[in-house]
């Protein structure tokens, strides 16, 4: 599958969705900078998009004491380009230089002049499992992580919870009821099935999708009838996930006639932070991209707020999914918000999120390092290095959409390259292990440092 350069250089991408976790990543590479020798030091960002983290860490860097030197290296796609980054390169001289390479994650060995103290990423997995050649790839990438880390560096990584499942190939049964989700579903699943970069394709993996106790192929299917659906795991979970990143880009684009605030202050007013509860901060648009019904429900429900207004957070979605279906209708029937779901669709439907999780990343992390004849290995030192985040008001929704959902989180975990001849720090390294790891796990990473000792 190409990758869709044009599209992730969108500056409504780059600039807003792709900017949404900056701090969030800049926080995790000024951890790892905490723990690095005082002197020069060199880091690399893979897949910067627009900046914030770039931003974030200049801010962070600029609050301690001077290095002698500081060297910021962010490496992106051939072809993807933005303003906001070029912006936040600048922000960043006045801690040190940043520089803009252009090549591939699998690469990046190649693409830096010597090794770094520390390297950042997020979502990567996905990215190199859809462009980068499959699980090849992400393996190649992991290889050579030894050779691109100096001496006790870091290795920063963030993406999306994995399923934690024996096999993304288990089959599992969802039962859709609303009807945005079955009409998404009728959109999405053939394409993505037909033309994705995706693991489903043994006699094993066929997806059934059952109305009225009938089969029915998925591109057939009848939103106003609830849905059930056999699929792999992985399927399910792609449909879940894919739903919540259309939904997204539909809102940024303002294709509803409502944007709501997705990051900074307003994102977080929460009404209920533990249950995911919050009130949600929108703008409104009178361009007639919704309906006059659909328009007064969202203002008989809101207050004003200054420029904006508010809205309860679960009527948000009740008012955002009635939209939604009125939304894919038109795309369905030819209107012109095809070109906002076909903007998604390219960019970003065909993709799989090759889930780990954090016992398989670990310790494929641990075997894959150690294959390439480096005298290290690339491991968490400490339980604290491995952190998972709920994602609490998209839980929350999904709670109340789906009759299984799968839970939504960050896996943040900040990975160390351990010498093999560092017997303290391998033995804090399985010592982290045993805290996040199955003793399958734990006993094939042990298998594999003690084979090269």
């Amino acid at each position: 599958m190409p990758f869709a350069t044009h599209h992730k250089s969108d500056p409504r991408y780059l600039d807003l969705a792709a900017n949404a976790h900056g701090a969030e990543k800049a926080k995790m590479m000024y951890r790892a900078v905490q723990r690095c020798p005082e002197g020069p030091l060199r880091m690399v960002e893979i897949g910067p998009g627009g900046g914030a983290a770039v931003a974030h860490l200049a801010d962070l860097l600029a609050e301690e004491e001077p290095r002698d030197a500081v060297e910021l290296t962010l490496i992106e796609a051939p072809g993807v380009e933005s303003e906001s980054l070029a912006h936040a390169m600048k922000t960043f001289g006045r801690v040190g230089t940043c520089r803009l390479k252009q090549g591939h994650a699998q690469d990046l060995c190649d693409l830096i002049p010597e090794p770094a103290h520390v390297v950042s990423a997020s979502a990567l997995l996905h990215e190199l499992y859809s462009y980068g050649g499959g699980y090849g790839g992400i393996h190649t990438m992991m290889r050579n992580l030894p050779r691109a880390l100096a001496p006790g560096g870091f290795f920063a990584y963030r993406d999306v919870y994995a399923v934690d499942a024996p096999s993304l190939h288990e089959h599992a049964v969802q039962v859709y009821e609303h009807r945005s989700w079955i009409q998404f579903i009728r959109m999405f699943v053939p394409g993505y099935l037909a033309e994705g970069t995706h693991p489903y394709h043994h006699a094993s993996d066929d997806v059934v999708v059952r109305q009225d106790s009938r089969i029915v192929p998925a591109e057939r299917l009848d939103p106003r009838k609830a849905a059930i659906v056999s699929a792999p795991i992985g399927v399910i979970r792609e449909i879940q996930r894919h739903y919540i990143t259309a939904r997204d880009h539909v809102w940024r684009r303002g294709a509803l006639g409502f944007v709501p605030a997705l990051e900074g202050l307003s994102a977080g007013d929460w009404i209920d932070a533990a249950s995911g509860h919050k009130r949600v901060h929108y703008r409104l648009f009178e361009d007639g991209s919704l309906t006059r019904q659909h328009y007064a429900m969202l203002l008989a429900v809101s207050e004003p707020y200054g420029d904006h207004f508010t809205v309860d957070g679960d009527i948000f979605d009740d008012c955002t999914d009635a939209a939604l279906t009125e939304f894919l209708t038109l795309v369905e029937q030819g209107g012109e918000q095809a070109e906002v779901w076909q903007e998604w669709s390219v960019r970003e439907g065909r993709e799989t999120y090759a889930y780990m999780t954090v016992d398989e990343l670990v310790a494929d992390m641990a075997v894959k390092s150690a294959d390439q004849g480096a005298d290290a290995v690339i491991l968490p030192r400490d339980a604290d290095d491995v952190v998972r985040e709920p994602r609490r008001y998209y839980n929350r929704y999904l709670r109340k959409r789906l009759s299984a959902p799968l839970t939504d989180a960050k896996q943040l975990i900040l990975f160390s390259r351990v010498d093999l001849g560092d017997a303290v720090g391998l033995t804090e390294a399985m010592g982290a292990l045993r805290r996040v790891c199955s003793k399958n796990s734990i006993a094939r990473v042990h298998s594999v440092i003690s084979d090269r000792i």
